[in-house]
């Protein structure tokens, strides 16, 4: 009895709280924390016993003040010393009665290597296989200087999305996403053009994700094939000789030229010493795009996702192996490099190219994370630390794409093939005869055939809960949605299967919004209030404005 009794506020800690009394915008719990339920008052085995006279009074005072005005109002909110802190929150019932809320915060919250782990998860994806034509399209010293370039901007513009939310004075911003942010500072407008751009990169992403497993499908089943028949490819295929066979399936004639706009397939899915009916049957545009629709139309119907989400660890196994195989074939092929600074050459390309656009707009897909940043960084258990482990792993991301980008297009043999045969996808530039490479392509095939459900699901929740309000609104709104997204990959795996204008296009795009634009003017506006804008940060941040546009206008002109 003499515990219920005791003075609310703990003399040890009542300077603690009125050290910040006045800061409303205080936001440290170890500020809100001068009660505390003793656990022989909360419900246990007993449903009889209630809670004391201590907790009533705390539960009495922040209904008092919930009532006076909205919890989005900051001036009239509760004062820190009334809100309990997280680890101190109850469920009090009508009966008096009090239960301990589990699984706190800090229980889900992860250590700051799982935390920049999942970034780098997250943001590995199909633009690793285009970084070596990326590097060839801008030059290797030109390209290595923009991959460098476009990462650090990158993540300084990741870290303003990171960051905005807790700029926003007055409001409680905290379970905000960036969207909730544009609308903040852009109304409506802000609020669907970042949704519009949210939805470019992700039907993107499903598009070039259809090209690719249509590709994965078609060579695994031609490897499949030609080695239960005893079928030898190597005279059809031009390329290199010897057990490390490298291919070039459009060689350029023109060296000087584009080659991806006119250009001879020689090794025309290597069918020439297939059956006739197989070529039929199992071709790269004309069927296996159809071949995936009754796999794939019906896992993307799911109501939900759940179970596709265990398999997301084949991703980062995926990405482990095309390391090692990137590693083994570059000890094996050993570096072929000539450094021509302008000019062209028979085998390889300049150091500098006016191509070098068409990397930038991989890159900003590349480096794309913007959209979900601000949740990954919730769940880190030590939010002082999110700009180093943001910047942790963009340095990470940065060095696996420097690595996988300069490895393959050194090693690419010159002579005999020019540099400028490195493909788009660079597993495409070795036969489909090559035993690793055929399970790098199985375990991205399974890889992709998991998340593929996983982002259909991420584009049905958003674009059902913006129109309809609801994320399922029936089978047949999402049948029709999803009729949409996969006509769209199946079109382009037919008439236009080249992933790296795909990546470039919708990265670009994207790019321009929720990298560039938005990020740059919620900056300059936020220190404009705050009355601290300066001429040089509002120059560079117009700068990043105008690189924005300026990356999308010139992948047209490419």
């Amino acid at each position: 009895m003499e515990d219920d009794f005791r003075p609310l506020l703990n003399p040890e800690q009542t300077g603690e709280c009125y050290s910040d009394r006045g800061s409303t915008d205080s936001l440290d719990f170890k500020t809100k924390r001068p009660f505390h339920v003793e656990p022989r008052n909360i419900v246990e085995d007993d449903p009889q016993e209630r809670v004391s006279a201590e907790a009533a009074i705390l539960n009495s005072r922040v209904n008092y003040y919930s009532r006076l005005t909205a919890s989005s109002d900051r001036l009239l909110s509760p004062p820190n010393h009334v809100i309990p802190g997280p680890e101190e929150l109850y469920i009090y019932s009508p009966l008096g009665t009090a239960f301990k809320v589990t699984g706190s915060d800090h229980s889900s919250k992860n250590p700051s290597i799982i935390t920049i782990f999942a970034i780098w998860n997250t943001m590995m994806g199909t633009s690793i296989l285009s970084i070596p034509w990326g590097i060839k399209q801008a030059g290797f010293t030109l390209g290595i200087i923009i991959l460098i370039f476009t990462g650090l901007l990158m993540l300084y513009c990741c870290y303003i999305v990171l960051k905005s939310p807790k700029a926003i004075p007055y409001v409680d911003a905290s379970d905000w996403e960036f969207p909730d942010v544009c609308r903040y500072y852009f109304g409506k407008f802000g609020q669907w053009s970042s949704w519009f751009f949210s939805m470019v990169s992700l039907i993107g992403a499903m598009v070039v994700y259809w090209v690719l497993m249509s590709n994965f499908l078609y060579n695994s089943g031609q490897f499949i094939y030609n080695y239960a028949h005893n079928v030898n490819m190597s005279d059809s295929e031009f390329g290199t000789n010897g057990s490390d066979k490298v291919i070039c399936p459009f060689p350029n004639t023109d060296p000087g030229g584009n080659y991806t706009t006119s250009t001879v397939y020689f090794a025309n899915s290597g069918n020439e010493t297939s059956d006739v009916s197989f070529e039929n049957w199992w071709s790269k545009t004309n069927t296996i795009p159809l071949y995936l629709i009754p796999l794939l139309l019906p896992l993307l119907c799911f109501r939900s996702a759940s179970f596709f989400a265990r398999f997301t660890f084949l991703g980062t196994i995926s990405v482990v192996y095309l390391i090692v195989l990137v590693t083994i074939k570059t000890v094996h092929l050993g570096f072929h490099l000539e450094f021509h600074w302008f000019d062209t050459s028979q085998f390889y390309v300049p150091e500098f190219r006016l191509l070098f656009p068409q990397f930038t707009g991989v890159l900003t897909l590349a480096f794309f994370i913007h959209n979900c940043i601000i949740t990954l960084m919730k769940s880190n258990k030590h939010q002082e630390n999110n700009v180093r482990d943001l910047s942790v792993a963009y340095l990470l991301v940065g060095l696996t794409y420097l690595y996988v980008g300069v490895l393959i297009f050194a090693a690419f043999p010159s002579p005999p093939l020019s540099k400028d045969c490195i493909e788009p996808n660079f597993l495409d530039n070795f036969p489909t005869s090559d035993v690793m490479v055929f399970v790098a392509r199985t375990f991205l095939l399974f890889q992709m055939i998991t998340v593929y459900p996983l982002l259909g699901y991420l584009v049905r929740v958003q674009v059902m809960g913006q129109i309809f309000g609801n994320h399922y609104p029936s089978f047949f709104h999402v049948l029709a949605l999803n009729i949409l997204i996969v006509g769209s990959g199946v079109l382009m795996a037919k008439f236009y299967p080249n992933i790296g204008s795909i990546i470039r296009f919708s990265g670009a795009t994207c790019g321009l919004a929720l990298v560039f634009v938005f990020p740059a003017l919620v900056q300059m506006i936020s220190l404009r209030r705050q009355g601290v804008l300066r001429w040089p940060s509002a120059l560079f941040h117009t700068f990043l404005i105008l690189l924005g546009v300026a990356n999308l206008l010139a992948q047209f002109f490419m």
